[in-house]
């Protein structure tokens, strides 16, 4: 099963990570979290990766509609997306694609909120490949 939406792109880490932010915004996506996994992985493994963050991207309207149709929802939101550096200047950005949020709770009332995050996080990703 393929849960991701990728893309690469031709951007330094540091400019792809603040150009993920604002397609995200953009589309009506705040950040809620922040993960600097390479930071974590040093400090707490003495292990060095690839620059890696993951952001916990959330657009209030979407999350409130899935958990009127179900609360445990909660557990798959915020939409995570991952930015990583592979190799000097080039950034692989990808999200959690969010029909997850029918096919692991088995919910199909939940297609239409999938639907619409999927169709906004495609839109942000496709600015990113437009820059």
């Amino acid at each position: 099963m393929k849960y991701d939406l990728s893309v690469m792109l031709d951007l330094p880490y540091e400019t792809a990570v603040a150009e993920v932010r604002a397609a995200l915004k953009e589309q009506g996506f705040g950040v809620l979290t922040e993960i600097d996994v390479k930071a974590t992985m040093r400090e707490k493994l003495d292990a060095d990766i690839e620059p890696y963050v993951i952001l916990g991207a959330c657009n209030p309207s979407l999350a409130y509609r899935a958990l009127e149709v179900d609360r445990m929802i909660g557990l798959l939101l915020p939409c995570n997306v991952v930015v990583r550096a592979d190799g000097a200047d080039r950034t692989l950005v990808q999200a959690l694609d969010p029909r997850v949020m029918i096919d692991v709770p088995e919910r199909e009332e939940l297609r239409p909120v999938a639907e619409e995050a999927g169709t906004r996080i495609r839109a942000a990703l496709q600015t990113l490949t437009a820059s």
